[in-house]
């Protein structure tokens, strides 16, 4: 454990962004597995709807630089080339 008080202080606001990182990393993971559900089911509208809604939680994750931005545009690209096949 730290001694001095600013390593306290580091050691709790690392602990506090560690969480608030794996909460919107949670959020775009559940994105993602809904818009590969509807692909699954081969249901295009559910898809689509899905697909915007992932699109908006990774480029709110981007933002804020839990994702680096090549991460996120291949992440997009692949799910939309996905949801784009569906007949």
């Amino acid at each position: 454990m730290a001694n001095i008080k600013s390593a306290k202080k580091r050691i709790l606001v690392s602990e506090k962004r560690a969480a608030k990182n794996k909460a919107i990393r949670s959020k775009v993971k559940t994105a993602i597995k809904k818009v590969d559900a509807a692909i699954a089911a081969n249901d295009k509208a559910a898809a689509e709807t899905a697909l915007k809604a992932a699109v908006s939680e990774l480029d709110k994750a981007t933002k804020k630089g839990i994702y680096h931005k090549n991460t996120c545009a291949r992440k997009v690209s692949r799910m939309t080339v996905a949801v784009n096949k569906l007949a």
